[in-house]
C-alpha cells in the first residue's frame, strides 16, 4: 500500500467520530421504532401525540439504510482499501466476521427468550413471539432464519443475518476480482470497483424493487455498494476521476429514483454522500467532538440488539402494574426508552466486547496490492 494512503488516513481500528454520530442517531430511531410499532404502550402515547408515533412506527425504520452505507464503507476500508482484498484467506476473514457478530447475537437472542417468557407471565399481546422450537434457534444461530422462513425470535435479528450475507458478498467479488489471472493491481482494482458497481445497480434497479427478495443481500445491496464505492471513490489519486466518479454515482442512484423511487434509497444516497464527503475534507476523523454520541455510537449494536426484549418487559410490567391513563402510557414508553440503552450498555460492556474479541485475528496478514 502507498505510503501516502497510509499516513492521510487512520487505521481502520480507529474510532471514526461522524460514523459514531450516525449509528447513534439511527439506533434510537430504531429503538423508538420498535416502541411505537410493538407493545400496548404506545397506544397511549398515540392519543398524546398521534402524528409523532405514527412517524415513528412507520418511517423511522429507514434508519436501517444508514447501517447499510456505513457497513459498506467500513466493510470496503478494512477488506480492500484500495479496492483490492488485502487478506490472504478470505474463509478465515469470513468465519472471524461471523464470530464478532454472531457471538453477541446469539447471547442477545438467549436474554430475549428469557424476557418473553417474563412478560408473557404479565401481559398477553400479539407483539410477544411463540414459544421458540429447537429447530427456530439453530436457524436463527445460522442466520437463516429468514430465509427459511422461521418467525423472529426477536424484532430487527433479520438484519444480522444480512449484513453477514452482504459482506460475504463484497467479499467474494473482492476475492473473485483478485483472481483475475496475470492482471496487474490496477487492473484488479477497476474490476473489484466495476463488480460492485454493476451490482450494485442491478440492487437499485431490479433487485430492490421486489420485495420477494427482501430476505437476501441482493435486495440490499445498492446501499451497502454506494457506502462501498464512495470509500474506494475517495481513494482515487485524481481529484478529476474521484469528482467524475462520484457524480456518476450520483446521478445513477438518482435515475433509479427517478425509475422508481423509494425513500430509503435517497436516504441511503445522502448518507453515502456526507460520508464521502467528509472523508476527502478530513472531518470524518474529527467531528463531531461528542463523548455522548460516541459512546452512544458504540454500544448502537448492543442496543440494537436488547432494545426490543427490554422493550417488551417493560410494556408488560406497565400493563399489569400500571394504569390506562395516557400520561402513563406515554411515561412507560419514556421508561422503555431508558431502559433499552441502560441494557445496551451492560450488554456492551459484560458480553458484546468480551465475545467480539474472539473474533479478532492475533496478527493480520494482507497480501501485497
Amino acid at each position: 500500500m502507498p505510503s501516502s494512503l497510509t499516513t492521510a488516513y487512520p487505521a481502520p481500528s480507529q474510532r471514526l467520530p461522524l460514523v459514531d454520530a450516525f449509528k447513534a442517531v439511527a439506533s434510537q430511531l430504531i429503538v423508538l421504532h420498535h416502541l411505537a410499532f410493538y407493545g400496548p404502550l404506545s397506544d397511549g402515547a398515540y392519543l398524546l401525540a398521534p402524528d409523532l408515533v405514527a412517524w415513528f412506527s412507520q418511517d423511522a425504520r429507514m434508519a436501517v439504510q444508514v447501517f447499510l452505507v456505513i457497513a459498506g464503507f467500513l466493510a470496503a476500508r478494512s477488506l480492500a482499501p484500495e479496492a483490492v482484498l488485502v487478506t490472504a484467506k478470505p474463509l478465515t476473514q469470513l468465519w472471524q466476521r461471523y464470530v464478532r457478530v454472531a457471538l453477541p447475537y446469539i447471547a442477545a437472542l438467549l436474554v430475549a427468550m428469557a424476557c418473553t417468557q417474563l412478560a408473557g407471565h404479565w401481559m398477553q399481546h400479539d407483539s410477544l413471539p411463540d414459544p421458540p422450537t429447537l429447530w427456530q434457534f439453530v436457524s436463527h444461530v445460522l442466520l437463516l432464519q429468514s430465509v427459511l422462513d422461521m418467525d423472529a425470535l426477536s424484532a430487527g435479528v433479520w438484519y444480522v443475518a444480512i449484513d453477514f450475507q452482504l459482506f460475504a458478498l463484497l467479499l467474494l467479488l473482492l476475492w473473485a476480482a483478485r483472481r483475475w489471472p496475470d492482471a496487474p493491481s490496477t487492473r484488479r482494482r477497476r474490476l473489484a470497483r466495476a463488480l460492485v458497481w454493476g451490482l450494485g445497480l442491478a440492487s437499485l434497479f431490479y433487485f430492490n424493487r421486489d420485495a420477494g427478495w427482501d430476505n437476501w443481500a441482493l435486495y440490499f445491496f445498492g446501499a451497502y455498494g454506494l457506502g462501498a464505492l464512495a470509500y474506494w471513490f475517495c481513494q482515487l489519486p485524481s481529484g478529476r476521476a474521484r469528482r467524475w466518479r462520484m457524480r456518476a454515482l450520483v446521478l445513477l442512484t438518482l435515475l433509479a429514483l427517478v425509475f422508481d423511487f423509494r425513500a430509503r434509497i435517497a436516504v441511503a444516497l445522502t448518507v453515502a454522500v456526507v460520508l464521502a464527503w467528509s472523508l476527502r475534507k478530513g472531518w470524518l476523523y474529527s467531528w463531531p467532538r461528542s463523548p455522548v454520541l460516541a459512546y452512544l455510537g458504540k454500544i448502537s449494536y448492543s442496543v440494537f440488539l436488547l432494545n426490543f426484549p427490554v422493550a417488551l418487559v417493560v410494556n408488560a410490567w406497565f400493563t399489569r402494574y400500571g394504569s390506562d391513563d395516557v400520561w402513563v402510557q406515554t411515561a412507560g414508553v419514556l421508561v422503555a426508552w431508558l431502559a433499552c440503552n441502560l441494557a445496551g450498555a451492560a450488554f456492551y460492556h459484560l458480553v458484546e466486547q468480551k465475545l467480539s474479541r474472539l473474533g479478532r485475528p492475533k496478527t493480520a496478514r494482507v497480501l501485497p496490492t
